[in-house]
């Protein structure tokens, strides 16, 4: 059981520490798996049938198949790692940010090069962390 953190409090945001490792080991370890040609065929031949032998959560597994890459985020999977999955799709990093920015990756790369998101919205809900200290 994890102790609480003080970026718990940020609204959609997932902080890959210990916590997060811990729950999305085998996740990750599937990923890393697609680093091989040989493996990345298998996937993509019959992903559900790939994933078997990986003792991954249920939610873990419809994460993947879904390609829901915020929801793998969430149940412990590692974005370097899973970037993995996008490439085997043909998608690259700024495919998979526009996605989970709800957004195009062409939007998604303007607006990164007119200086990002503001902090409007995305800060901590019950205020900053200094107002909580």
């Amino acid at each position: 059981m994890s102790l609480p953190k003080e970026y718990d409090d940020l609204p959609v945001t997932v902080v890959f520490d210990a916590d997060q490792a811990r729950k999305g080991y085998h996740l990750n370890m599937f990923c890393m798996s697609l680093m091989k040609a040989e493996n990345r065929k298998a996937f993509k031949a019959n992903e559900a049938a790939y994933l078997d032998p990986f003792p991954l959560t249920p939610g873990q597994k419809e994460a993947v198949l879904k390609r829901d890459w915020l929801g793998m985020l969430k149940v412990g999977g590692n974005i370097y790692y899973t970037i993995k999955i996008a490439f085997c799709d043909g998608l690259t990093f700024q495919d998979v940010a526009g996605m989970m920015c709800s957004m195009p990756k062409e939007d998604y790369a303007k607006m990164m090069m007119e200086g990002g998101r503001t902090p409007e919205g995305n800060m901590f809900k019950a205020g900053t962390s200094a107002e909580k200290k």
